[in-house]
């Protein structure tokens, strides 16, 4: 029976407040639903902080503080801290709490992109924090920046903490974009490839692109290189990750992700999430893997080395 690592993306930084009053927005919030999903089947959770006066994304090390020791203490699941914060963030900011905790895993987008999400805006009748729809709305004038240097620098700061990346590929670019810090040396196997599909500015959720994007890792990297992960945006979620279980791959669900359950229906947590998905990856023959198993198939310091 295949092991498949489900992560758990628990808050993000692209959806507000106003678009579901399940999305986690205080560190007592973020740390209960951390453990929910943690507890339903997430062998990873994958961390974003926010000011919890008003939700708006934070790189703050003081607010994440306030949830990353309430979460390691209640749960063994691998704790993977953003590097990607939001697109309105500079790097520096970006990798505050990384450098403060030096986590098992952290997240590396591999590479620039226009990122937006305003038509969500539509969506919304009353805002409930005066900083959204503006955010919302110019996300049409977005770019995400993690240039050659950004990643180079983001690895490099972490180098001597142990720290391990989930490697963010929004598009094909981005898999040779690896490639070439694998070439550099300062990418090791196994590494961790996260396939994303569905943001608006990146790769489209069809099937063929998967196919070609899973293609060309092996290509690249062969096939004992690397683990491989997907998730896709909106309502792609469950049948995208679906597809890419049938053709071995882990999977990431999460309200930083999405935030429906099923269409039209609005999730009611993160662990409603991830006891579907598990659901789903059992009724095909497979099981999620144990925090301990994810840590072996990536090769992971262990909980005991991180600083929180």
């Amino acid at each position: 029976m295949a092991k498949i690592i489900i992560t758990c993306a628990v808050t993000g930084g692209a959806h507000t407040p106003s678009m579901s009053d399940a999305l986690p927005v205080t560190p007592q919030e973020i740390a209960e639903q951390s453990i929910a999903a943690a507890e339903a089947g997430a062998a990873i959770l994958h961390l974003h902080a926010r000011d919890p006066a008003t939700g708006a994304p934070t790189g703050d090390p003081a607010i994440y503080a306030q949830f990353l020791q309430v979460i390691r203490q209640r749960t063994d699941a691998v704790v993977n801290i953003t590097t990607g914060g939001s697109a309105t963030m500079a790097v520096q900011d970006r990798l505050k709490a990384a450098l403060a905790f030096k986590p098992e895993m952290c997240s590396l987008n591999m590479g620039s992109m226009n990122f937006a999400f305003f038509p969500a805006a539509a969506r919304i009748e009353r805002w409930k924090h005066d900083w959204e729809r503006d955010y919302v709305v110019n996300s049409d004038d977005y770019i995400f920046r993690n240039t050659f240097r950004d990643i180079a620098f983001i690895m490099e700061s972490l180098a001597d903490a142990g720290t391990r990346f989930e490697h963010e590929c929004y598009d094909l670019s981005h898999l040779y974009n690896l490639a070439h810090f694998v070439d550099r040396g300062l990418v090791k196997p196994p590494f961790f490839i996260q396939m994303i599909f569905g943001i608006l500015g990146g790769v489209g959720p069809d099937l063929e692109n998967l196919m070609f994007m899973k293609s060309t890792a092996d290509r690249l990297f062969g096939r004992d290189s690397f683990q491989w992960s997907v998730l896709a945006a909106g309502r792609h979620q469950m049948p995208f990750l679906t597809q890419a279980a049938l053709l071995g791959g882990h999977v990431r669900v999460g309200l930083e992700d999405s935030l429906f359950i099923e269409r039209g229906v609005l999730a009611s947590s993160n662990a409603q999430q991830v006891e579907k998905i598990a659901r789903i990856l059992r009724e095909m023959g497979h099981e999620p893997a144990t925090p301990a198993e994810a840590r072996a198939m990536l090769g992971l310091k262990g909980g005991d080395r991180v600083e929180f």
